[in-house]
C-alpha cells in the first residue's frame, strides 16, 4: 500500500513538473507509513530522530503537497490541532474522539453511511463529503 501511494506520488509530481526529492520521499515514505492523525510538527520530530537536516517548512510544505495530490487529508478536531492522514479513494471511515486523552478512534459502519443517503435523499440534498465526529471517552478513561 506505501509504495503503490509513494509511486502515485512520484508519478504526480513529474506530471506536474516537480522534483521528487530525496526529503520529500523521506517525509511521504514516513508519513504514509504511520497511522494517522498526526501534526506536522509530530511527524517533524519523527523524522527529525534520523534526518537532522528536514526542516518543519519542508514538512509541512510536503503534507501540503501530499494534499494537493489526493494522498493525504487534513482534519480539525474539537482541539483545533490540524492533523493529517493517509488518504484513499476508497478511504471513508469516520471518528470517535476521547475528549480525556485525545485518542481518535476510526470506524466505518454501513447502516449509518446507509442512513445518512437516505436523509439526503428525503431531504433532496445531494452530498458531496461529510464526516462524523463522536466526542466522548474512549474505554480507559470512562473507568
Amino acid at each position: 500500500m506505501v509504495s503503490e501511494k509513494k509511486e502515485r506520488l512520484k508519478s504526480s509530481l513529474r506530471e506536474k513538473g516537480l522534483k521528487s526529492t530525496r526529503q520529500r520521499d523521506i517525509i511521504a515514505t514516513e508519513f504514509l507509513r504511520g497511522a494517522g492523525h498526526i501534526t506536522a510538527e509530530d511527524l517533524y520530530k519523527k523524522i527529525g530522530r534520523k534526518h537532522k537536516g528536514i526542516g518543519y517548512t519542508t514538512v509541512y510544505r510536503t503534507l501540503k503537497l501530499l494534499m494537493k495530490l489526493g494522498l493525504a487529508t487534513e482534519r480539525v478536531f474539537a482541539d483545533n490541532l490540524t492533523r493529517y492522514e493517509p488518504l484513499s479513494a476508497e478511504d471513508h471511515h469516520d471518528h470517535l474522539i476521547c475528549i480525556s486523552c485525545g485518542a481518535i478512534t476510526e470506524f466505518e459502519n454501513t447502516k449509518m453511511e446507509r442512513l445518512q443517503e437516505k436523509i439526503s435523499s428525503e431531504f433532496g440534498f445531494y452530498t458531496v463529503i461529510h464526516k462524523m465526529e463522536l466526542y466522548g471517552y474512549c474505554r480507559k478513561c470512562k473507568k
